[in-house]
């Protein structure tokens, strides 16, 4: 008998077709990977399977219990860890573990063997909150917690979004062995390391199965999606090393009490130049660009961002560059074209010039058709290329860019890069933090952060001669694994 077996399912959201007679069956034991674009169908048929939302059409069943008849039974062999962290942010490590194993009538110490060998590795941290842990502590928790009452089925929506490469490699290898007990483990990813470590999947496009087969195959029939070409570089900074610096650090230091989450960096990035900013998970890199960004004042050192000190003026700093965080950044209750409209006017621009800009970006990004749709209504990759857009709007001497395209398909992280290329053009100066190695590789210049230090500083062709390593994620995992210091 199959772990999981679906029959014709389908789904639709108002005019909105999310799964279309969807099939497929999943093996006990199996590692199956359920992969495909932003809005392709995967996070509906996820909750489908977990008893949480019903098909309209088909059947689906969970070691031979119909999702919809028999929910009770479902819930109690799934464990599920939704795209999004779903743990409670102000209980405790310890907390937020006892209250799932209540939900499922269970205990801690009942379900202890099932978790230990996960939970063991944040457990000196039980009284933490979730809240204030680090990406890959958040993974090992929710983990445990999908994991405490012993399910047969585990399924993973997307796990490793915004995990540093390091991380997202030890996750995997905690899944193989949750493999080697028979537990079934259906996963999405955007990561294609990651598609390659399932035995089989399933690639949804637009809510249909396009192709059931192993990744090696998948991957190369589709490779127009899932391998795009790569983006051709401008390579301004490398042709102009006369241009002025834009950010100029030296000897910044941030201390928390006794605990330096910046130690001692220093580094420029020039006029036009995209500057990746690397490190894994608890690095100190978004302590440092919080601090660049006018967010934080640093405890020593010194600094300019567009020419304003970091420590007097970081208010001139705010309005003379871009910013866009990980989590993503617009008004989804706004139209497209009202986003753009509002931020245009916290920057001080006219009427006149924001009208225009707007109608030449919305024509640059195809979104004339969109410009009064909810922004809220939009895919995600549509968002993450509005949200970069609109960050750069009013031309700031530099833009910073905090893993923005976390979670993104490889065909719209492609098209995303194609704008950062253009803006980079234009003179803009691209800082950039991403856990995608192959996005490294497109940076002119890149530093790597180990336990709050630039541990190496260069082109990513002088880094890969340097450290002897094939690729940027070799440099990254060889780099990030000399840490000495918890990340968490």
């Amino acid at each position: 008998m199959n772990a999981i077996e679906v029959k014709n399912v389908s789904k639709s959201y108002g005019r909105v077709q999310a799964l279309s007679d969807v099939s497929f069956t999943v093996g006990k034991g199996e590692v199956f990977g359920l992969i495909g674009p932003d809005g392709a169908g995967k996070t509906s048929m996820f909750r489908i399977l977990c008893s949480l939302l019903l098909p309209e059409a088909g059947s689906a069943s969970v070691d031979g219990f119909d999702v919809v008849k028999q929910m009770r039974e479902v819930r109690c062999r799934v464990g599920y860890m939704p795209g999004k962290f779903s743990l409670y942010q102000d209980l405790t490590i310890e907390e937020n573990l006892k209250f799932f194993a209540t939900l499922f009538g269970t205990t801690v110490g009942a379900g202890y063997d099932s978790i230990k060998a996960i939970y063991s590795q944040i457990e000196r941290f039980k009284d933490r909150k979730a809240g204030a842990l680090s990406g890959g502590m958040k993974q090992k928790l929710a983990l445990s917690c999908a994991l405490v009452h012993s399910p047969s089925v585990l399924l993973l929506d997307e796990p490793t979004t915004g995990v540093d490469p390091v991380s997202r490699k030890e996750l995997w290898e905690m899944l193989l062995t949750l493999k080697e007990r028979g537990i079934t483990i259906v996963a999405s990813t955007p990561y294609l390391d990651e598609v390659r470590c399932c035995e089989r999947v399933a690639f949804l496009d637009h809510g249909k199965v396009r192709g059931i087969d192993t990744p090696e195959v998948i991957l190369d029939r589709f490779k127009a999606i899932f391998n795009p070409p790569g983006v051709e570089s401008v390579a301004v900074i490398q042709q102009q090393t006369e241009l002025e610096n834009v950010i100029e650090v030296e000897h910044l230091v941030k201390a928390f009490g006794s605990f330096h989450a910046v130690d001692d960096i220093s580094f420029s990035v020039k006029r036009g130049e995209i500057f990746g900013f690397l490190g894994a998970n608890g690095a100190g890199k978004t302590t440092a660009m919080h601090i660049l960004t006018g967010l934080s004042q640093p405890t020593s050192g010194t600094g300019t961002v567009v020419g304003y000190d970091i420590r007097t003026e970081h208010e001139q700093i705010k309005k003379h560059i871009g910013y866009m965080s990980q989590k993503f950044s617009l008004y989804e209750d706004l139209t497209v074209a009202e986003n753009i409209r509002l931020f245009a006017g916290i920057y001080g621009m006219q009427d006149e010039e924001i009208r225009r800009k707007t109608d030449e970006l919305l024509d640059r990004l195809q979104f004339t058709e969109h410009k009064n749709d909810l922004v809220g209504s939009l895919p995600l990759g549509w968002k993450q290329k509005l949200a970069f857009s609109v960050a750069i709007f009013h031309e700031p001497g530099v833009v910073f860019l905090d893993e923005p395209t976390g979670g993104v398909d490889p065909a719209t992280r492609r098209q995303f890069w194609e704008l950062i290329y253009g803006a980079a053009s234009r003179g803009i100066t691209v800082f950039v933090t991403t856990h995608y190695m192959d996005e490294a590789e497109y940076c002119d210049r890149i530093s790597i952060m180990v336990d709050g230090k630039i541990s190496a500083l260069g082109t990513p062709d002088e880094l890969k001669r340097r450290f002897h390593q094939p690729d940027m994620d070799h440099v990254f995992t060889y780099l990030a694994r000399q840490a000495t210091r918890s990340s968490d």
